[in-house]
């Protein structure tokens, strides 16, 4: 099986796993988690250098989650690649669980920054990028960052600060499906053009359809080959994707499935 497949595969279960883990805890939010399996696929099939077994790994690339609350699809990327057991999973967001509804670094390893306050996680990368720069240290920083938190100041003193240090060992990728939890992000904050705006901050800005996983193998592998500033991937999505009923619905940005539609979205995946 190629690597494209391979990961094509993996997007499907990760799908699969997310719809099961919020029904399961009657809370979460599935829609985000479906939009980015495919580019969370390709970054544990193929694109992270990063070891389930030995989760602290001094030479692994770090994996930054700005918008915890999309937690779901990182947590169903890491017990499919290994990190813990698969049926864990379906103790999602328990009061005794490890994981919790957003990811902390206090009950798993392999977890590199806690996260739920929007906004927070771009400066978060800054900062692990210079420490890799000064400790002369050769691993990538990738960082999922929605567009709703584009809409916050520090995302910006951020995206500055990083053109400002030519941390080129920093690569963003951008959750673009046009919804935050309100609606459209252009009617609660228009934030077009966003890559623009990057560019004119100095960053290398990539667009890529972020359902096609060719396109988004291609996005990081012409990503990592740019030296001189950050760059940040603008991957076009799809909320809810692949379930019919979530796709582009804000309703589904924060609400679990009941046993019913649980039922119906794992036939359609499957």
């Amino acid at each position: 099986m190629s690597a494209i497949d391979t990961a094509k595969k993996f997007a499907k279960d990760i799908r699969i796993q997310v719809i099961k883990m919020v029904t399961a805890a009657n809370s979460g939010h599935p829609g985000g988690p479906l939009g980015l399996a495919d580019i969370y696929a390709a970054l544990y099939t193929n694109i992270l250098k990063h070891d389930p077994k030995n989760p602290e790994l001094p030479t692994r690339d770090r994996l930054i989650l700005s918008n915890g609350h999309v937690c779901a699809v990182r947590y169903a990327a890491m017990a499919l690649s290994g990190y813990f057991p698969v049926e864990d999973l379906l103790t999602f967001r328990g009061i005794n669980s490890y994981l919790q509804g957003h990811p902390s670094t206090r009950y798993m390893k392999g977890i590199e920054s806690s996260s739920g306050s929007l906004g927070q996680g771009l400066s978060v990368s800054v900062g692990y990028a210079l420490a890799a720069r000064l400790k002369k240290e050769t691993y990538k920083i990738y960082t999922c960052i929605s567009d709703g938190e584009c809409g916050e100041g520090m995302t910006w003193e951020a995206a500055q600060s990083a053109v400002h240090y030519k941390v080129d060992n920093l690569i963003a990728f951008m959750d673009r499906n046009y919804i935050q939890i309100d609606g459209n992000t252009e009617d609660v904050m228009k934030l077009e053009p966003l890559d623009e705006k990057f560019r004119t901050f100095g960053w290398n800005v990539i667009n890529a359809d972020g359902h096609n996983m060719e396109e988004i193998f291609a996005a990081f592998e012409k990503a990592n080959s740019h030296s001189g500033s950050p760059t940040l991937i603008v991957f076009r999505t799809i909320l809810g994707k692949g379930v019919s009923f979530m796709e582009n619905n804000p309703k589904w940005h924060g609400t679990p499935p009941n046993k019913e539609q649980e039922a119906q979205a794992l036939s359609e995946l499957s």
